[in-house]
């Protein structure tokens, strides 16, 4: 085998880009995805990251020694391919590669995912190998394009991006769900939210919000949670809340048309039905919480006000429609301190949600702030937090308060959604879960 290495060139094609290279010799670098053999002729599928394609190699095209090292090709095997480019319809991608070399980069030991079923827990563990099928290439390419376009989307309109710690000295959605760490012999914990920190930001900029991993240490194993997950989360100072609902669909509206335009073969490939994402646009149902409670408890669902929605609430109140739809004003009681009461009833926040069509639930949740100093600091004794790590945060009040709002977008369940899938664990390349923290 030794005879046909020879030294790697430094340029050589992408198969995104084979189809500007019709008629000319290229040199291609990937893995093989697949093998099948007809007589003398050898059809060797390559994958290279940016897309997939045929290669044919003949017996009578080749010298021995390329021949007999394509005989012992082995699934995801890496190679360097060099041969003429050729237009065929037939062929997947409308080109295929006529080899005139082959040259074995590194063997394929026995690959351990194969075409026949795995179970979830194997697939889990293979992760790391997994990503490698082309389901979940199409998955993470969709995940790709959409954080594209919701940095595209706010960098557009003006926004800074404030990065937010991921230590934090105090709880900023409930004390229940936080990752305790030492940090030098002092308590702190993973980030459940940059929320408090994009407040401070929006005083200085106006308009601004950060994009990274956020932690919550919930012990739910359904299909729409994991420990640890992306959140986008936009605040923006002077907007009340229903500038922060008009906020919130124009962003829903804009990413999903991305991913139409951007995503269509990563769809195709998912076998996802176009016509629910084609439907969403502005404006979007809106429902107060006292209205969605009486639609639920029409259909029969035994639920009392002042309860919180679980996901067969969400996908109750979903089912007769076609696009997102925008609950707000939950009771104060069961939301978070820094929301404000709304004026009109104190027993009210200024708060909403936007549930997902199709049953994948709450993808983004936001309010109008409490920008007032002492309700801020009776509402944080009332939550038995300590004051002590929230001075920074009421020092917002106490320096020229002024109205504000922000939502936060789960990235992980927008992608759920946008791609038809039912596990959120496929949204991420390496998911944590409960029980897992490897790979």
């Amino acid at each position: 085998m030794t005879d046909i290495i020879k030294p790697i060139s430094m340029s050589h094609t992408y198969i995104s880009d084979i189809a500007a290279h019709a008629g000319e010799d290229v040199e291609l670098r990937g893995w093989l995805y697949n093998l099948r053999s007809s007589g003398k002729l050898k059809f060797i599928l390559l994958r290279d990251g940016t897309g997939i394609i045929q290669c044919v190699l003949s017996k009578k095209e080749v010298s021995d020694a390329v021949w007999e090292a394509a005989e012992t090709l082995t699934r995801e095997t890496s190679l360097i391919l060099r041969g003429k480019v050729n237009k065929d319809e037939r062929a997947p991608g409308g080109f295929e590669l006529w080899l005139n070399d082959l040259q074995i980069v590194g063997v394929a030991e026995d690959y351990p995912i194969t075409p026949k079923e795995h179970g979830d827990a194997f697939l889990l563990d293979h992760r790391h190998l997994w990503i490698r099928s082309r389901r979940q290439h199409a998955i993470l390419r969709v995940r790709h394009h959409l954080i594209r376009a919701i940095r595209d989307f706010f960098d557009e309109r003006g926004f800074t991006l404030i990065d937010a710690p991921i230590f934090t000295p105090a709880a900023s959605e409930g004390t229940s769900t936080l990752f305790e760490t030492d940090y030098f012999g002092e308590k702190a914990y993973l980030s459940q939210s940059g929320q408090l920190y994009m407040e401070p930001g929006c005083a200085a900029f106006g308009k601004v919000y950060c994009f990274g991993p956020t932690f919550r240490a919930e012990k739910s194993k359904t299909r729409k949670h994991l420990t640890e997950f992306w959140m986008v989360e936009p605040e923006v100072a002077f907007m009340d809340l229903e500038g922060l609902i008009d906020l919130s669909e124009d962003f829903t509206c804009f990413i999903v048309q991305e991913a139409l335009d951007r995503c269509q073969v990563e769809l195709a490939t998912l076998e996802r039905d176009l016509a629910p994402l084609e439907k969403i646009h502005k404006p979007f149902p809106r429902l107060q919480y006292n209205e969605a409670v009486k639609l639920l408890k029409n259909k029969e669902f035994n639920i009392t006000y002042g309860d919180d929605f679980g996901a067969p609430h969400e996908e109750a109140i979903v089912q007769d429609y076609d696009c997102p739809v925008v609950v707000h004003r939950f009771p104060a009681a069961i939301k978070a301190f820094y929301m404000k009461a709304d004026p009109q009833d104190h027993s009210l926040s200024l708060s909403m949600d936007m549930l997902a069509p199709e049953g994948y639930g709450e993808i983004i949740g936001g309010s109008q702030r409490e920008d007032d100093l002492a309700t801020l600091e009776a509402k944080i004794r009332e939550h038995n937090l300590p004051p002590g790590a929230f001075d920074w945060y009421l020092d917002m009040r106490r320096y020229g308060t002024f109205p504000h709002s922000g939502f936060g977008l789960g990235l992980e369940r927008t992608i759920a959604w946008i791609c038809g899938i039912r596990h959120i664990r496929e949204t991420i390349p390496f998911p944590r879960l409960k029980h897992r923290l490897k790979p």
